[in-house]
């Protein structure tokens, strides 16, 4: 019979049954062939995330480019009044909801992913042209509505894509690979935003803003078509750059963690019953609902130009500026997965980054001078690295069939925009330049996710302490536990 503690048990743990287990499963492979082979297959592996990283720059490039556009006229030539600018930045993940979960469980069952990935990027990337196109607010807001909706697919899509080829004790720093991808766009993004609004403002007729939509639409249809020959397929479809042994390492390699998940189960879940599982589980809704909290406290991100603008400067040092807190965001966030992976902690990991933006929140509210506000905007940078090892927590939590995590993936993440939905009204231009009502709801966000998750942290905590009384009183071997 499946036993409710152990039945879900998904941190890493290996032992000397690990050992002896793997030389069962592999005869073919002794120590030392199976390490040089691995090792050739995460370096391949790497390459290709490190190609999902520029897809990903492009999709938050392409969702985020209106904060940039709001700074030549974006508002103005449409007519915006009131909270119509919010409006337009949170009906993106209205479409963005609605798609996450059907996109995962219809990916689940694809044999080839990378088309299915590749397709979504052209048809985002067509909408953002489009958007550069448009002449009205109301058509402006049905194309942000649609390109949340095809976006959707992507980022839950290629986290559970590095699920299945990553064991759970490589995929910290896989995530934070992927997901730097963010904050690289943060970065970048102001400063090719900055160069597009201000040297092809009036070429051909169009003002600037136009032309960053026409460039980065189309910019993200080119490297869409690139995705299609380099953007990995699952372990189980052949791969023309993979050697035999590697492809077959790379299966045996997904074989041996959902064993060890299901060590403890009576049966797999498999096909559309893990989508009901997920479902059911109540971890899903509670790891939403604190990633709702969290999201929310991290929509500083959408209105970070609007932020820096508030030191003073012009558009083109506004946005310059942009770039510095996001780069040393980035690099903490290797140092922090790396060292989570690492230490098998998640929580705190989770928590401190929290709890330094706190802390630069607090200072943007105590003061106007425009130094000590650009050194809060560092601090809040640190945030969305908690949000990497959240997710990490989220694939480890429910490690127990393909099907299943990648339903818990996309619904977790899913969730999770519900928080940007509201969130976007934080920050109405009545409230500026000192933002002080909308620093203090990120602040609030911010400390009930870091409740939520401490709470979910003694859940798994008491589990753990109960799986170790039943193996000492059965006199049981060491099995997994959950990462805390």
């Amino acid at each position: 019979m499946s036993d409710p503690l152990l039945g879900a048990g998904n941190s890493y743990h290996y032992g000397a049954s690990d050992r002896s287990r793997d030389s069962l499963v592999l005869p073919e492979f002794d120590e030392q062939s199976r390490q040089m082979v691995e090792k050739r297959l995460l370096r391949k592996l790497d390459l290709r995330v490190g190609f999902l990283v520029l897809i990903y720059i492009m999709n938050c490039m392409d969702r985020t480019n209106a904060a940039a556009a709001r700074l030549r006229g974006f508002e103005e030539d449409l007519g915006m009044t009131g909270n119509q600018f919010n409006t337009l930045m949170s009906i993106f993940y209205v479409g963005y909801l609605l798609t996450q979960a059907p996109s995962n469980m219809f990916l689940d069952r694809m044999t080839k992913p990378s088309l299915y990935l590749s397709s979504c990027m052209a048809t985002w990337g067509a909408i953002t042209v489009f958007i550069g196109v448009a002449q009205t607010y109301h058509a402006i807001l049905i194309l942000r509505f649609m390109l949340g909706f095809v976006e959707a697919a992507f980022f839950p899509g290629a986290i559970f894509l590095l699920s299945r080829w990553y064991k759970r004790n490589e995929l910290g720093f896989r995530t934070a690979l992927l997901s730097c991808g963010s904050s690289i766009s943060n970065a970048f993004s102001a400063l090719v935003a900055s160069g597009i609004l201000v040297s092809l403002d009036g070429t051909l007729g169009f003002t600037g803003w136009r032309w960053l939509f026409f460039v980065e639409g189309t910019l993200t249809i080119v490297v869409a078509l690139s995705a299609i020959w380099i953007l990995p397929d699952f372990p189980s479809s052949p791969s023309a750059w993979l050697l035999s042994d590697e492809q077959t390492l790379a299966k045996r390699r997904m074989e041996e963690e959902v064993a060890g998940a299901n060590e403890h189960k009576s049966t797999p879940v498999a096909g559309w019953s893990g989508f009901v599982e997920a479902l059911t589980d109540w971890k899903v809704w509670w790891l939403g609902a604190a990633l709702i909290l969290m999201e929310a406290s991290l929509s500083f991100r959408i209105f970070f130009p609007t932020l820096s603008a508030t030191m003073g400067y012009n558009l083109t040092i506004t946005l310059l500026l942009c770039a510095p807190p996001w780069i040393l965001g980035t690099a903490t966030s290797f140092l922090v997965a790396r060292h989570s992976d690492a230490t098998g902690d998640r929580f705190w990991h989770t928590a401190c980054p929290l709890f330094v933006a706190i802390v630069g929140f607090m200072i943007a509210i105590s003061t106007m001078n425009a130094a000590v506000r650009y050194l809060s905007l560092f601090l809040m940078a640190q945030a969305p690295v908690a949000h990497i090892v959240s997710l990490t927590w989220v694939m480890n939590t429910f490690s127990q069939s393909q099907s299943k995590r990648a339903a818990a993936i996309a619904l977790v993440n899913a969730m999770s925009s519900l928080g940007y939905i509201g969130s976007s009204y934080f920050w109405p231009s009545r409230w500026g330049p000192s933002y002080v009502n909308s620093y203090g709801l990120c602040i609030l966000t911010s400390t009930m996710s870091i409740v939520m998750f401490w709470v979910f942290r003694r859940h798994l905590s008491r589990c753990n302490e109960a799986a170790e009384a039943k193996e000492q009183a059965l006199g049981l071997s060491k099995g997994f536990r959950y990462l805390l």
